[in-house]
C-alpha cells in the first residue's frame, strides 16, 4: 500500500505515477497477434486448439454451441431479473432518437439511429461467473434492437457454462451463446470462422488478451471501448464512515490483478481511520489471500491539501468508479468531468452500480474516461445522416454550393448543383427541332 502526503517530499512524482497507464506488455501483443492471424487463416481448427491449450474444454463443431437451457433457483432468478429491468428501463431511456428540421435554406436535413444486425459480447469467465456483465451487456444490445447477439463466454474442462450464467445470457437476450473465451473468441467473431459468423461489433470487457484483441481488431470490427482492470477512486472528508470507504476499495479489489485502489481525504485522522478498516475487513474476507496482494500492489492512500485538490487529482486520473462520501457531495459531483462513473453520497455504493442500479458497469479505464463513456444503448446504433431538398430549397443553396466549389477549385461539385437548376428546355421548340432534323432533304432526279 502507498501512503502519499500533500506536504511531504515526493508528492508529485507520486501523483503522476499514480497517472501513468500500463502498456499491454510486449509478450501479450505479440501472443495476441499471432493468435489473430491463425485463427484467421485457420478459423474452427485454430479456436478449438487454443481453447484447449489455455485450460478449456476439448471442443468440435457440434459442441461449442451452447444449447442447453439452464435452471437457478427462485431467489437467483429474481435477482436476475431485478437488475435487467432496471439496466433496460435505463438503455431504453439513453437511446438517440430519429430527428429532422429545416435548415436556413428551406431544405431537410436529420439524423436516423438503426441497430447493428449482429453484435458479439464477450462475458468473462475466470475465478467467479460474472452474471451481472451478461445483464450489463446484453440487455442493453436487446434494448437498442439488436436482432443477433452473439455471445461468447468460456466454459470448464467440460463444456460447461456456469448455470446462472447461462439462465442470465439467455433472460437478457443473446440469440448465440458459444464456449470460448480469450483473444481467440474476439478474433473468431471479428474476422467469422465455419461455426460462429462475424459480427458488425464486439461489446464487453475482459483480460489483456481480450482488451489486446479488440484493440488490434479496431477497424476490421467496431469496438466499444477497452475496458481493463477495475479502478475506484474514492474522496472522503472528516465526516465520512471510514467502514464504508474501506468497503468500497476492498469490492473493486476484488476483481484482481492491477485493480486500482485511491483514496484521497483532506483528513489525516480520516487516512488512518480507513487505513486500519482495510485491513481489518480484508482479514474476515473469504478472498483475503487474494485481495492482500491487490492492496499491498494497488493500494493508494493520498491525503491532500483540500477538496478542490481531490476533485483536481479525480479529473487527471479518470477514474472508472468515482465515490463521493463529503458534506460537499452534489456541488463536488458537478466539478468531476472525466470519471466513468459517479456514486454519490455515503449510501450509494460502487457494488449497486455494479449489479443493479441500471447504467451499465463495462466503463472506461486506463484513463479513458477522459473521452469515452462507458457502454451505452446508442453504441449498438449506427447514425445516418439524410438530406432531402425541395427545387426552391436547391436554388437557394446554389450561390453558396457554387461560391465553395471555386474556392476548392472542384467545378463540378457546382456543376451537379447548376445542372438541376437550369432551365428546361421549350416543349414545343423541342418538337420543332425534332422534326426539322428528322425531315428528309428533296433530292432532284
Amino acid at each position: 500500500m502507498e501512503i502519499l502526503r500533500y506536504n511531504a517530499p515526493g508528492f508529485a512524482q507520486g501523483i503522476r505515477r499514480l497517472f501513468r497507464k500500463a502498456r499491454p506488455a510486449k509478450e501479450v501483443e505479440q501472443t495476441v497477434r499471432q493468435i489473430v492471424e491463425d485463427i484467421r487463416n485457420k478459423g474452427d481448427q485454430a479456436l478449438f486448439a487454443y481453447t484447449s491449450k489455455f485450460g478449456g474444454p476439448k471442443l468440435t463443431a457440434r459442441t461449442l454451441k451452447e444449447t442447453r437451457a439452464a435452471k437457478v433457483a427462485p431467489s437467483t432468478a429474481r435477482a436476475i431479473e431485478a437488475a435487467r429491468a432496471n439496466v433496460h428501463a435505463f438503455a431504453k431511456k439513453s437511446l438517440r432518437k430519429d430527428w429532422q428540421m429545416r435548415n436556413a435554406q428551406g431544405g431537410l436535413v436529420g439524423e436516423r439511429f438503426d441497430a447493428f444486425q449482429r453484435v458479439g459480447i464477450y462475458v468473462p469467465g475466470g475465478t467467479a461467473p460474472l452474471v451481472s456483465t451478461a445483464v450489463m451487456t446484453v440487455t442493453i444490445a436487446k434494448a437498442a434492437g439488436v436482432e443477433e447477439i452473439v455471445v461468447c463466454t468460456p466454459a470448464d474442462t467440460k463444456g460447461k457454462i456456469n448455470d446462472a450464467l447461462l439462465y442470465a445470457l439467455r433472460k437478457a437476450g443473446a440469440t448465440e451463446i458459444y464456449k470460448v473465451g480469450g483473444a481467440q473468441a474476439i478474433a473468431a467473431m471479428a474476422v467469422g470462422t465455419s461455426s460462429i459468423r462475424a459480427v458488425q461489433k464486439i461489446a464487453g470487457p475482459g483480460n489483456a488478451f481480450v482488451v489486446e484483441a479488440k484493440r488490434q481488431l479496431f477497424g476490421e470490427v467496431a469496438i466499444d471501448l477497452l475496458p481493463g482492470p477495475s479502478e475506484v477512486l474514492v474522496i472522503a472528508d472528516s465526516g465520512a464512515n471510514p467502514a464504508w470507504a474501506a468497503a468500497d476499495l476492498l469490492a473493486q479489489a476484488e476483481h484482481g490483478k492491477g485493480s486500482g485502489m485511491v483514496l484521497l481525504t483532506d483528513s489525516e485522522k480520516q487516512l488512518a481511520a480507513i487505513e486500519t478498516e482495510i485491513a481489518r475487513q480484508c482479514a474476515g474476507l473469504s478472498r483475503r489471500d487474494h485481495l492482500s496482494g491487490v492492496i499491498e500492489k494497488d493500494a493508494h492512500l493520498i491525503l491532500v491539501s483540500s477538496m478542490e485538490q481531490a476533485v483536481e487529482i479525480c479529473n487527471s486520473y479518470a477514474p472508472e468508479h468515482a465515490s463521493l462520501m463529503t458534506r460537499r457531495d452534489e456541488s463536488l459531483a458537478k466539478k468531476i468531468r472525466s470519471a466513468g462513473a459517479l456514486f454519490i453520497g455515503g449510501y450509494s455504493p460502487v457494488a449497486v452500480g455494479d449489479f443493479l442500479a441500471g447504467p451499465s458497469h463495462t466503463l472506461p479505464t486506463g484513463g479513458g474516461g477522459k473521452s469515452f463513456p462507458g457502454l451505452m444503448a446508442d453504441m449498438f446504433q449506427r447514425r445516418t445522416s439524410w438530406v432531402k431538398l425541395s427545387r426552391e430549397a436547391l436554388k437557394r443553396s446554389a450561390p453558396i454550393v457554387e461560391a465553395f466549389s471555386e474556392l476548392e477549385g472542384l467545378d463540378a461539385h457546382g456543376r451537379s448543383v447548376a445542372i438541376r437548376l437550369a432551365p428546361k428546355p421549350n416543349r414545343k421548340s423541342k418538337q420543332a427541332n425534332a422534326s426539322i432534323k428528322t425531315t428528309k432533304p428533296k433530292t432532284n432526279r
